[in-house]
């Protein structure tokens, strides 16, 4: 009688033992939203291809749908921009922005962005990606989200605050993006 209650008490130890050894224990990391483990601003360029720059475009519509409204609903650009330490398109690039937006909204002017900032320099090798919906125009600033990255940024997250700082039509503009990065390691 007692072999048998040391074997129920042992085979219930055991099952919580193995238990929690096959289960994976989450614990969230809690983030002080006013000290990122990382912050600097940076300024991407886009330089629209109209027939005449092919020399010096860095983004080209691939699909652009007719009649769908005035706010291009339906348009697809591919871009390989470059970011730079300041407002200057002629300084030296840090990084460069590398994927695509559409327009998805018929109604305003809105996108949804999906860049991936490949650096390449002394300072910052690696990459993270910024995936969200740009309302630019209907907000002075937008929150992105930063979801993940590669070499000195693996595994980042984060938001990048977009301001448009200079707009020349559909030609040219010129993005600030203050980066913060919450999650690094």
């Amino acid at each position: 009688m007692i072999n048998q209650i040391y074997k129920q008490v042992f085979s219930f130890f055991l099952s919580v033992l193995l238990l929690q050894s096959s289960t994976v224990s989450y614990v969230r990391k809690s983030f002080d939203l006013n000290k990122p483990c990382r912050h600097f601003v940076l300024y991407l360029h886009n330089i629209a291809y109209d027939d005449d720059n092919a020399a010096n475009a860095t983004a080209a519509t691939i699909v652009n749908p007719l009649g769908l409204g005035d706010y291009s609903f339906g348009r697809l650009i591919i871009c390989d921009n470059p970011v730079t330490m300041d407002q200057n398109y002629l300084s030296k690039p840090v990084a460069r922005a590398q994927g695509f937006y559409f327009y998805n909204k018929k109604t305003n002017f809105n996108t949804w962005v999906a860049w991936t900032l490949v650096f390449n320099s002394t300072k910052h090798k690696g990459t993270f990606t910024i995936m969200d919906a740009n309302p630019y125009g209907m907000e002075p600033t937008r929150d992105l989200a930063i979801v993940g990255g590669t070499g000195d940024f693996l595994m980042t997250r984060g938001i990048a605050t977009l301001k448009t700082k200079l707009s020349q039509g559909s030609k040219y503009f010129c993005l600030e993006m203050n980066i913060k990065l919450y999650e690094c390691y």
